[in-house]
């Protein structure tokens, strides 16, 4: 394994075409698994698998943040509004379907509902409605983490608790790396901006190029290159093509606060199972601020109805986990387009703008991708 190279920011369109042009004389075959929900979106939206060589071919990995949310996280979510809690979220996470209903189903029944920007506003409702017990459902990866950490080690009012369902990213790609078939991997440059560029090097250590890509076309253009370039020397590291942002250590005081507050777990993600030290739990230190602990007598009454309702519910066959695996493509799923749209969804790959299928409906629905 070799050390990483850093590159500067792609800054013309003549230059995209400078990198497309390298990327079509190589001859190296390399099938790329992205883990990015914002790369899947300039993927399809410029779309670049289109005028990509025959010989390169991009997936989509679990980089969906919205996507992987389990079932059960969701169904406490929606038993804990149903039981007299305010339940406030992002506004994409309200469409996710649980076992048999989402967010926003348990809103039209009149539950306490409601779509937040972000922890902050969720404290500061709770602040503002002293007579409410607020519960603020966050989900995703690294990214979101800092923001819940730098909240939880403020004050926060008596009424106010998280559930949390927080992933970290490089288990994951690390089970996907021995359960995929797959040649290299674009990292995602938001959670790297976070946790760096070293979490990724053990999948180089396993004999994977990676690179760490921004979210430009360019940036996806840049980042092939150069996996195509360790390919050819028959190498495997971790090249940084984003450091305008991404540095190795990543944001060190970002990471304090998420070590101070959180600790790793194993989790269940969507489509996938249950992956060894992939989640991440509240300290026993801050338990009084677990919602999913300090509310368990108040939904779980609910959460059994739930339970009971979704064995009787008639679910559309749906392949999110081969999607969200790299292992097909929206367009094979015989809900795409028809009984699940970006209107109704009946997945969690076609609720948000990071979700393959939603992109794929939106973007590139005429010509597909090349996953057999």
């Amino acid at each position: 394994m070799e050390n990483g190279t850093s590159l500067s920011k792609p800054a013309s369109s003549e230059l995209e075409m400078k990198l497309l042009e390298r990327i079509k004389n190589s001859e190296v075959p390399l099938r790329i698994m992205h883990v990015c929900g914002t790369h899947e979106r300039t993927i399809a939206k410029y779309g670049l698998r289109s005028v990509l060589p025959q010989n390169i071919e991009v997936i989509s990995g679990p980089g969906c943040p919205v996507c992987v949310t389990p079932e059960e996280d969701v169904n406490i979510a929606i038993a804990l509004a149903k039981s007299g809690a305010t339940v406030v979220t992002f506004g994409d996470m309200m469409r996710v379907p649980g076992s048999a209903e989402s967010l926003l189903d348990a809103k039209s029944e009149r539950a306490d509902v409601r779509m937040v920007y972000s922890i902050d506003d969720a404290i500061a409702l709770a602040e503002k409605k002293p007579e409410l017990e607020v519960v603020f459902f966050g989900i995703g990866f690294e990214t979101t983490v800092p923001a819940n950490a730098a909240a939880l080690l403020r004050d926060t009012p008596e009424n106010f608790s998280l559930l949390a369902s927080q992933k970290q990213t490089p288990p994951a790609i690390n089970l996907l790396a021995s359960d995929t078939n797959v040649d290299a991997f674009i990292a995602p440059g938001h959670v790297a901006t976070i946790i760096g560029t070293k979490p990724f090097e053990p999948l180089a250590e396993k004999g994977f190029p990676v690179v760490v890509s921004g979210f430009e076309a360019g940036d996806i253009l840049l980042g092939i290159s150069l996996l195509q370039m360790q390919a050819e020397k028959g190498i495997s590291r971790v090249d940084n093509g984003y450091p305008r942002v991404v540095k190795p250590e990543g944001n060190t005081i970002a990471l304090k606060m998420m070590n101070e507050v959180f600790e790793t777990s194993d989790s269940e993600w969507r489509g996938i199972g249950n992956i060894e030290d992939s989640g991440l739990v509240l300290r026993k230190e801050f338990e009084e601020k677990d919602a999913a602990k300090k509310h368990e007598d108040l939904y779980s009454s609910a959460l059994a109805e739930i339970k009971a309702k979704a064995e009787t519910k008639d679910k559309k066959r749906c392949i999110c986990a081969a999607i969200l695996t790299g292992k097909a493509n929206p367009s094979q799923c015989p809900n795409f387009g028809k009984d699940c749209t970006p209107k109704k969804p009946s997945g969690p790959c076609m609720v948000s703008q990071e979700g393959m299928c939603y992109n794929w409906f939106k973007y590139s629905r005429v010509g597909g991708g090349k996953i057999a």
